[in-house]
């Protein structure tokens, strides 16, 4: 049979079907008229759900990463924009016990960060107002890596809490410049692949963030939106395919969705998901509505 020979189908033992080829599935998804179309009914949960999904914006990312899964069965990936260039919003600190309080910062890209700091003395309400106030006066417009700069006002009670939330701060602008990742639906890889070690090697690359996100990246920089089994170049993932699409807010990549199942996966579908949910990403991360 000629797509056999021309290496399109493979006949895994003698009694089975011919099944397609990393390099069939290869063809059948670079000549795809267009990526697939969403029906009316996954439509309208697309639009439901970026109507009424609130709240901070890693919760925002976590459900959508569950969105995704669940418009198509495969295990679903969200990668955020790291907060490095977002600007300080407002900047409080939270009483939580006699001696613990909480640093709440937010930033202009809608992501709100916390940290506990623990505190020498107690401190009063009031203070610890008074410190919120201190630092949005020196730290608001400022990004998450600029320099703790808030100077002491001569009062013990206020500059020790300045002192103890400065700290905090620059250990939280530590951990933002990394990006965000959200894993959906994890479990149904168990359902898509036969084999019990392509799970378990699946899943361990899943609880890699920083392997994640380049995954991601590498596909997109090389101008694809489909890598297919040995295509993506990581071993574990050699039975495997990963749909992505860029998350884009006025012409900038502000992160990305993936999806990842077998390479038998519906790729019209998968494809039409992430350009979709992607698409509406970007417009709720950008400040837009997107309705249509």
């Amino acid at each position: 049979m000629a797509l056999g020979r021309d290496g399109y189908l493979v006949q895994p033992h003698t009694s089975a079907g011919r099944i397609p080829t990393d390099k069939g599935y290869r063809f059948f998804v670079d000549h795809l008229a267009e990526p697939g179309v969403l029906g009316p009914t996954q439509h309208e949960q697309v639009s439901h759900f970026f109507d009424q999904v609130h709240g901070e914006m890693e919760e925002m990312l976590e459900r959508t990463s569950g969105l995704l899964s669940q418009l198509t069965s495969y295990a679903a990936v969200v990668v955020g924009p790291s907060h490095e260039t977002a600007t300080i919003r407002s900047v409080q600190v939270v009483g939580l016990a006699p001696l613990l309080a909480l640093l709440v910062v937010v930033f202009s890209d809608g992501a709100v960060e916390k940290r506990t700091i623990d505190l020498d003395a107690e401190a009063s309400d009031e203070t610890m107002a008074q410190v919120g106030a201190l630092m949005s006066t020196h730290m608001v417009g400022k990004t998450s890596a600029a320099t703790w700069s808030v100077p002491p006002t001569g009062i013990a009670d206020i500059d020790r809490l300045v002192s103890s939330a400065g700290t905090v701060f620059e250990l939280m602008g530590d951990a933002m410049e990394s990006d965000q990742v959200f894993v959906g639906g994890p479990a149904r890889l168990a359902e898509s692949f036969d084999a019990v070690e392509t799970v378990r090697s699946v899943l361990g690359i899943l609880e890699q963030q920083l392997v994640v996100v380049t995954l991601l990246r590498d596909v997109l920089n090389r101008g694809l939106s489909v890598a297919i089994g040995t295509e993506h170049g990581y071993e574990p993932l050699a039975s495997c395919a990963v749909v992505v699409a860029p998350v884009m807010s006025e012409g900038h990549e502000l992160g990305a969705v993936g999806l990842l199942g077998p390479t038998r996966m519906d790729y019209p579908r998968a494809l039409a998901a992430a350009h979709v949910v992607g698409e509406r990403l970007g417009q709720r991360l950008g400040g837009h509505d997107g309705r249509r």
